[in-house]
């Protein structure tokens, strides 16, 4: 190509980066004043002038661009080749490159942006089966695996399917009051990075009963003709999956900051949430409630879950009868609190237990953090040892006999596992996800395996409470 070629080459390509495409018709002022340019020498220099043309691009230009179009269709080639379990493997990768960027956003504005994500389908979706081995049966349902996200991540149950999808055995929702409340005032989350943990005073903000049943009932109404159209009836006792698809739906009942009648608010939940439940929670244990934990003493608890439990029974249940009740404790509890929470449960039948809550103590090393003197709960791996300590002694003093959740810190498959060893049946994380991101999820389930298999079990409820249990000679 000569030089005066290349460089209308060059010119010509710099017009199309500034303007648009040099080609297209009337595609700027450059193109008319060339063609005007053109005509104008044509008329001086009579009929035989010929216009300027736009010398084609150089080859290696022409080999780049072909090269980058054979790489794009060799790429979707693959993707369409591969198997789903390595797509799918290599999807929930990725989010590990995307997950640092929400670190530099507010707290609060990240979490918002992380549930409009899963609302809308903009995160993974879990194709691969779970490993048999985590597999389980509480409350007459089926769990394909015993992780599950806590409440306080989708308040408003805005992204319970999208959440489900990550591959989760179990999502809870909540907490929801009756009322909507805007919570405390912002700032109310701080990260303490550097510890794996959270600071949270959010003082249960909440969009009320009213906007999360009209969610929750849309849903269960889809799941429903999901069923009718897709599923044989079964005439199993336990039940495949749950009211919001595969997974297993909790929501978490809350009460109003200015409500005088706790049991008053924890009622109207039940009458109004209950239904597309398939647990329920009375959260008796944030930190960020004025008097909330005061509802954890023996004689309150017990009046509470009697009204509760009263609320609930006497609704009309289908077959498969009410949701399961559980109640939601604190770990900062003394022995004694302890003995009466497991008491009640014991007298009162509860269906099951959180362990636990966050914390208002500041563990080390989250102690020495400049962020640490501010009020409200501590979660993440600082909260581990404590809270596994309430659920060990509260599996002791239980027997055994009610199924426990085991909250509070994990953020690895061998954490998941020392809960389990310590008396839980199921498992929560939240503050994990949100620094570690989707890719944390399956990780987490396969290193789950990977311990029950290590250690000789063939599932999990074999090693439910491993650690609490005489050892033998």
């Amino acid at each position: 190509m000569s030089s005066a070629a290349a460089s209308a080459w060059r010119r010509s390509l710099r017009g199309a980066l500034l303007r648009g495409s040099p080609w297209r018709a009337g595609a700027g002022p450059s193109r008319q004043a060339s063609t005007a340019s053109a005509a104008s020498s044509g008329a001086a220099a009579g009929p035989a002038a010929a216009p300027n043309k736009v010398p084609p691009p150089p080859r290696k230009g022409r080999l780049l661009t072909g090269a980058m179009i054979g790489l794009t269709i060799a790429g979707g080639a693959y993707v369409s080749t591969t198997d789903e379990a390595t797509l799918c493997g290599w999807i929930f990768k990725s989010t590990e490159l995307v997950n640092p960027l929400f670190a530099l956003l507010d707290a609060e504005f990240a979490h918002r942006l992380a549930v409009i994500a899963a609302a809308h389908g903009f995160v993974p979706r879990e194709k691969r089966p779970d490993p048999p081995v985590l597999g389980l049966e509480v409350w007459g349902r089926n769990f394909t695996n015993p992780i599950g996200l806590a409440a306080g991540f989708d308040k408003n149950a805005e992204a319970v399917e999208g959440l489900l999808g990550l591959g989760f055995g179990f999502v809870e929702v909540g907490s929801v009051t009756p009322q909507p409340q805007e919570g405390n005032p912002k700032p109310r989350i701080f990260r303490l990075k550097e510890h794996g943990a959270v600071i949270n005073r959010c003082g249960f903000n909440s969009e009320g009963i009213v906007v999360v049943a009209k969610r929750l009932g849309a849903q269960h109404g889809k799941r429903k003709m999901e069923e009718t159209s897709s599923y044989p009836s079964s005439n199993s006792n336990v039940k495949q999956g749950g009211k919001a698809g595969p997974g297993i739906l909790g929501v978490n009942l809350g009460k109003n900051k200015t409500s005088e009648d706790a049991a008053a608010d924890y009622v109207q939940g039940v009458h109004s949430l209950s239904q597309y439940a398939d647990y329920l929670v009375i959260n008796i244990s944030s930190p960020n409630t004025p008097g909330l934990r005061a509802l954890q003493g023996r004689k309150q608890l017990r009046e509470l879950v009697k009204k509760v439990h009263d609320a609930r029974d006497e609704m009309q249940w289908a077959e498969d009868g009410p949701p399961p009740l559980l109640v939601k404790i604190a770990p900062d509890l003394s022995k004694e609190d302890l003995e009466d929470i497991a008491a009640v449960a014991l007298s009162s039948k509860l269906d099951g237990l959180i362990i636990s809550n966050t914390t208002i103590a500041r563990p080390p090393p989250a102690e020495a953090h400049p962020l640490a003197q501010e009020a409200g709960g501590l979660s993440g791996k600082p909260l581990f040892d404590s809270s596994t300590r309430v659920l060990k002694e509260m599996y002791i003093l239980t027997g055994g006999t009610v199924p426990l959740i085991g909250c509070g810190g994990v953020t690895s498959g061998e954490d998941a596992y020392k809960k389990i060893r310590s008396g839980a049946t199921l498992v929560q994380l939240y503050t994990a996800l949100a620094y570690g991101g989707p890719a944390l999820i399956p990780r987490i389930k396969a290193e789950l395996a990977e311990c029950l298999e290590r250690d000789g079990f063939k599932s999990v409820q074999q090693a439910v409470g491993a650690d609490c249990k005489p050892k033998k000679a």
